[in-house]
């Protein structure tokens, strides 16, 4: 049966198999204390511990896990992990086709990804913020999973919305450097050398350049929204939500 959308998750909407669930926390419904009010599920944001690992086995129960997500030291780069394995060192993604493998990413403004086949035979997470992004890391997780990009389908959770997400001249140059067309996703800001620039649409035009065409999500912003969601950029001590995918399949 499908997930709705409850205080403190966000179902993703895309035409996935059945079987498989996927989603986005909400900051509500938790027993973090303010700043990190209330469902942080982040361990590095400086909240109190206990408080996180509450909220991590609120998260288990509540969504029915088949197994512990595969919790990442995130650090902005394009390392990719199996999910289904101890995942150890540093990475911003992971890929599983395990039963009870739960990819897991955490965001506060940086964007999600999620992906899976049309057969939900394999599934994944990658966490894009604009390094990640222009690292490569959204072309890194579809290498790894194990169908053609043709197959594949991917949904982006909320992130920071273009009228927020101010830039400098490098950021806009390691995406035109790279391809001159991601241009269309940077808009003059009001000052000079600042631009505007849509994260929603550089992860698109990253995935149709890797082959995948069945794109969803996105027109959400992390900093508009104060009552769903976390935002380092709106308040720099903060927590963090986490999108996650798994399969329901043995379930």
């Amino acid at each position: 049966m499908p997930i709705t959308e409850s205080p403190n998750f966000l179902p993703a909407a895309w035409p996935a198999p059945a079987h498989i669930r996927a989603g986005t926390t909400l900051r509500t419904g938790g027993t973090s204390a303010a700043p990190f009010d209330s469902f942080n599920l982040g361990d590095r944001a400086g909240d109190d511990p206990e408080a996180v690992r509450s909220n991590r086995q609120q998260l288990r129960e509540q969504l029915a896990l088949p197994g512990e997500p595969a919790w990442l030291y995130q650090v902005h780069g394009n390392r990719v992990v199996d999910a289904g394995a101890p995942v150890e060192g540093e990475a911003d993604a992971s890929v599983a086709t395990a039963e009870d493998a739960v990819c897991v990413v955490l965001t506060a403004d940086c964007l999600p990804v999620l992906f899976c086949n049309r057969a939900g035979s394999c599934w994944g997470a990658a966490h894009a913020g604009w390094r990640g992004l222009a690292g490569g890391v959204l072309e890194a997780t579809v290498d790894a999973l194990t169908a053609p990009a043709d197959e594949l389908m991917a949904w982006l959770g909320p992130s920071i919305g273009a009228h927020n997400f101010e830039v400098g001249e490098d950021v806009r140059a390691a995406f035109c450097d790279h391809d001159p067309a991601d241009a269309q996703a940077f808009v003059a800001g009001a000052a000079p050398g600042k631009y505007l620039a849509d994260i929603y649409a550089l992860a698109r035009a990253r995935l149709e350049r890797a082959g995948v065409t069945a794109i969803h999500g996105g027109g959400l912003c992390t900093i508009d929204d104060a009552a769903r969601f976390y935002s380092y950029r709106r308040d720099p001590r903060t927590g963090r939500m986490a999108s996650l995918i798994w399969s329901t399949a043995n379930g």
